[in-house]
């Protein structure tokens, strides 16, 4: 749910005007309208070359993974956590877009370990290939928008963590 979207809710739910707080969350957010999309498009832009840098990345972090019996041992293996790279990187862009966690935490946190634990995934090279997917990012964004990228990766990241 995007930041507009909960301020109207909120306010609605309630049935009063929204505060001078939440007006001010929304003067802020919008100031940052810019900023967000130029992110989402360097992100998407730049994807195919983020995925590629934060596989290398995992890999050598977890060489296991891509050996004989490894989790993502042959091409159809990697192409599949290849594809969850793609759609956490997404998820991101969404958050950034919204300026909210609410919309990773709905369609990609929640539910997400259970998922992994059940197919005999590693949570642990989960966190780790996010941790490197986030990383990968950084590297097309200025530090400025690294600073505003990063929580919203470090979020998924402490998801799965719990």
């Amino acid at each position: 749910m995007s930041l507009v979207t909960k301020v109207i809710l909120n306010a609605d739910n309630e049935l009063r005007y929204p505060s001078v707080g939440e007006l001010e969350s929304l003067q802020s957010y919008f100031g940052t309208s810019e900023k967000r999309i130029v992110i989402a498009s360097i992100l998407r832009d730049e994807e195919q070359e983020i995925i590629k840098t934060a596989s290398k990345a995992i890999f050598q972090i977890h060489p296991e993974y891509i050996a004989p019996g490894g989790n993502a041992e042959g091409a159809r293996k990697r192409s599949l956590c290849l594809r969850d790279y793609g759609w956490y990187l997404r998820l991101v862009t969404y958050g950034i877009l919204a300026g909210d966690k609410d919309s990773i935490e709905q369609v990609g946190v929640i539910g997400v370990k259970d998922m992994y634990n059940s197919l005999g995934v590693p949570i642990i090279g989960m966190i780790d290939s996010i941790e490197c997917l986030k990383n990968a990012s950084i590297e097309f964004l200025s530090k400025d928008q690294s600073d505003f990228a990063s929580p919203y990766f470090d979020f998924i990241i402490q998801g799965m963590s719990i």
